[in-house]
């Protein structure tokens, strides 16, 4: 077990290292000077070999290989090459997609790590994790492949490595069909199939070519299977079968057998296969009609990307943590045409959304549930069947730190109490703080565990520990002060279960010992993490591209139901004062982050740099402040959103199609790299070094600059936007009302509980319901919470404010509280009245300058509304 970021993954010399060689027959055991070799083509479909027996291993990845000269018997490393020679076109529809390729050790308990690389010297494909064997596939392999085996952690071990071209059969015609009450069984020959219509709208198809309707999966990804929706009937069409619910037509169609789903007028296609179900060795597909303007979403957290319409996406663990990784994939799509599809399957899939639609899973059955309706729609059924994101403490919402303090060889010896020396520079410099991570598992251990728990308590932060193989601990740690746990690679095991089977347990863990809510990280998943845990990209280098690719990412990651998702403040390696300003700008408007100290060096001179937002000085200190500041302010808007996420399924963090599904320019390059927090907040993050931003598209509505108080009528693009170091691109939507906390808050523990600040943007009728509750326990789940509806309304003359009362309750609920309102783009008021009485002059103000009124309430009482008119 080992994390990756301790881990080098350079490829220096490796050119050298896996220098092309002349194909030979393939090897027995006996050593040779070049690697063995192996054809698969038409006529050698498979390949197996032996590696030499390693009496011991690395300890390192692919930078601990010798050049293959220098290591002629494969003695460090083991190497063997692979030839694939196919006809133009063979990948195009296969269901696999590539050569599956594999490795298997004598001893399970050891560890061997797999790389392939192609003719150029450059990674096509890896498996690098605790599995075994490890696998991974060659996507659309054609030509030379060097494989390169590392042995990380063996003792007299060896390993058979595999290799083969997968084959196809196609479904026939329809040879049986019958059923009732929801559900239908469906045969073609060999291939046995199975339709229920399910309750929600959803239906669930499943096919098999060995006959059997088995469900690997069980109930680790949907823990609860729905109900059948028994009000279904069928008829016979001629050229199909037709099986109506309340809400669809699924059409099962004869010669060959193929499916349809059409809404419930039987002539609008919501999907349509092209093709019949196509299964291969080890893997099925299916070919879906693409439409002319239909878009493609989801795939969990695909690095760098949000639609992927004409693109090929990869669900599967590739530890590829940049731009094109896929981590924290989910074998879930969202399709423009009003659908989702989520494969029950913890295999690997290649999703190809060209024309036809390709969908595959790498194995030898189809279970797939699909979904109807609008984006949003789809998302809240999807994610109530894999389990809805999780509702977080509030101070998961502020900034995390992480460090090893505890035999940091970066750093020097140092012990887990000198966390609290870092927790005082928050506090010294006025910066929120809501957890830190100690220690890191990888030989970095704690102590002093509770007095740790207690000086970071003492500082309004929580504990946090990281940890590398085991959970068993977790009990004691929990009542130690333990409020925060991070998983990391290791725990990916033996297939992605394991991933989310510790993701589920380290949250039970955190709960069953406490009464707080259980706060999980961690960098690789699959469908149903939502329910458990924040989603972290991994360990990336610092770039402006860094910057750029994680904007897509995380936005296109809430099409897929992850509400929560990001990656370290500045990046984990490099450090730059400007880029990670800029970084943690943005990121303040993402619902978690965390800053990683540590492991850094600085990009100029290569000195170890920690990366605490004060450590840089001026004026990045100043910068880092205001943001972190801002964000601590905004949390009351954004824990509303997470009670929205914990209902709906719909996380914070959103791509524009999500909310203007009808402007194709919210797919454009330009919108790409900007995103809605809510629906309320566009963000367009700096990512050049650069004091402008081009190429801001701002949709339909009027979008106020929320520094300057600017207007910009949309749909419109904004070029030239003048975006010094202490400026985020930022904007706010007419009719947005936003809550806040009073300025100068750092901690969700003191800040004034008597005072709500409201900043409001008028246009036309809004309202908006805040949500409360006592932020850290587990009473909401039992109702102990509170809502207080507000709604605005502008007219020519005046603007009205009616603040309902707060309705509910919750521990150590405020009786009631004084209100700050700050109004913006309106003409000063002649008046303003409370309840219809005029406040007096004292209590508002008028700036010309930003063209905002504020104006301040005295203390009011929760269970009464209140009416706030300004006279113009």
């Amino acid at each position: 077990m080992r994390r990756l970021r301790h881990r080098s993954w350079a490829m220096a010399g490796l050119a050298t290292a896996l220098a092309v060689t002349v194909l030979s027959a393939p090897a027995g055991p006996a050593l040779a000077a070049t690697p063995p070799s192996a054809v698969l083509d038409a006529t050698h479909k498979s390949v197996t070999w032996q590696s030499p027996v390693y009496p011991k291993g690395t300890s390192g990845g692919t930078e601990t290989c010798p050049a293959a000269a220098d290591d002629p018997d494969n003695r460090t490393c083991d190497r063997f090459d692979v030839n694939v020679s196919v006809p133009e076109g063979y990948w195009a529809d296969n269901p696999e997609g590539g050569v599956p390729i594999s490795i298997e050790w004598q001893k399970p308990t050891d560890d061997f790590d797999l790389y392939v690389y192609d003719d150029a010297g450059k990674q096509v494909a890896s498996s690098a994790g605790t599995a075994d064997p490890e696998a991974t596939l060659i996507p659309n392999a054609s030509g030379t492949y060097h494989v390169l085996v590392v042995p990380y952690d063996v003792h007299d071990n060896a390993y058979t490595g595999k290799a083969y071209l997968p084959e196809t059969t196609d479904a026939g015609d329809l040879t049986s069909f019958s059923g009732g009450d929801g559900s239908y069984t469906i045969a073609a020959g060999q291939l046995k199939a199975r339709a229920d219509f399910l309750t929600d709208g959803q239906l669930r198809l499943q096919a098999d070519p060995s006959g059997s309707l088995d469900d690997p999966a069980g109930t680790a990804i949907v823990r609860k299977q729905p109900a059948l929706q028994k009000h279904t009937t069928s008829f016979d069409a001629g050229s199909y079968y037709g099986i109506r619910s309340p809400g669809a037509v699924l059409r099962v169609y004869k010669k060959p057998l193929r499916f349809g789903l059409y809404k419930a007028d039987n002539r609008t296609r919501v999907w349509q296969e092209d093709k019949p179900l196509r299964w291969s060795t080890s893997g099925m597909r299916q070919s879906l009609a693409r439409g002319a303007d239909e878009q493609f979403f989801g795939g969990g957290e695909q690095n760098g990307s949000f639609s992927h319409r004409d693109r090929t996406m990869y669900v599967a663990n590739s530890f590829d943590w940049n731009e094109g990784g896929y981590n924290n994939s989910q074998p879930f799509y969202l399709s423009s045409a009003g659908y989702g599809v989520f494969r029950n399957t913890f295999a690997p899939g290649v999703y190809d959304f060209g024309a036809p639609v390709r969908t595959g899973q790498q194995e030898r059955r189809l279970d797939a549930y699909y979904f109807t309706g609008d984006a949003k729609q789809v998302i809240g059924k999807y994610t109530a069947l894999v389990g809805k994101p999780f509702m977080p403490p509030v101070y998961g919402l502020e900034p995390g730190d992480s460090d090893c303090y505890l035999h940091n060889a970066n750093r020097g010896e140092r012990h887990t109490l000198d966390a609290l020396k870092v927790a005082d520079g928050y506090t010294e410099h006025d910066m929120p703080l809501g957890w830190m991570l100690v220690n890191d598992g990888y030989g970095c251990g704690y102590e002093n565990l509770e007095q740790t728990a207690k000086g970071l308590q003492d500082h309004h932060a929580q504990l946090g520990l990281w940890t590398q193989d085991g959970i068993d601990k977790l009990a004691d740690q929990v009542k130690a002060g333990q409020r925060v746990a991070k998983l990391d690679v290791a725990w990916v095991g033996n297939g992605y279960r394991f991933a989310l089977d510790a993701c589920d347990k380290a949250k039970a863990g955190i709960e069953e010992n406490s009464d707080a809510r259980g706060f999980v990280w961690l960098p690789v998943s699959w469908a149903g993490a939502q329910r458990c845990g924040v989603l972290w990209s991994g360990d990336q280098k610092l770039s402006w591209d860094y910057i750029r690719w994680q904007i897509p990412t995380y936005a296109g990651a809430t099409m897929s139901g992850i509400a929560y998702n990001t990656g370290d403040v500045g990046s984990i390696y490099r450090h730059d004062p400007e880029m990670y300003a800029r970084d943690l700008q943005w990121k303040a408007f993402l619902p978690a982050i965390m800053t990683m100290d540590g492991w850094a060096s600085d990009i100029r001179t290569g000195k170890p740099a920690d990366q605490q937002p004060w450590l840089d000085g001026e004026p990045y200190t100043s910068v880092n402040r205001k943001y972190l500041q801002l964000k601590e302010r905004l949390l009351p808007y954004m824990y509303t959103l997470s009670a929205e996420a914990a209902k709906t399924g719909v996380g914070a963090v959103r791509p524009l199609w999500l909310e203007y599904p009808d402007d194709p320019n919210t797919l454009g390059a330009q919108a790409k790299y900007e995103f809605l927090t809510g629906s309320d907040f566009l963000v367009a993050p700096v990512y050049e070094d650069s004091d402008t931003r081009d190429g801001i598209y701002l949709p339909k509505g009027t979008w106020t600059d929320y520094w300057t108080g600017r207007i910009y009528q949309g749909p419109t693009t904004v070029n030239g936007y003048h975006a010094p170091l202490d400026t985020l691109p930022l904007f706010v939507k007419s009719g947005a009302i936003v809550p806040m906390w009073p300025k100068g808050t750092t901690s969700w523990q003191t800040r004034d509980r008597h005072e709500l600040d409201w900043d409001l943007y008028p246009k036309g009728d809004s309202s908006y319901t805040l949500y409360e509750d006592d932020g850290v326990t587990r009473k909401f789940a039992e109702g102990a919470s509170a809502a207080q509806r507000v709604s605005m309304s502008a007219a020519k003359g005046s603007t009205e404010v009616n603040v309902g009362a707060s309705k509910g309750s919750y521990r150590d609920k405020p009786g009631a509280r004084a209100y700050r309102f700050t109004v913006h783009g309106e003409s000063a008021p002649r008046q303003v009245l409370l309840n219809g009485r005029p406040l007096p002059a004292s209590a508002w103000s008028y700036d010309t300058d930003t063209r905002v009124t504020t104006v301040r309430t005295p203390s009011l009482t929760l269970d009464r509304a209140f009416r706030l008119r300004l006279v113009r």
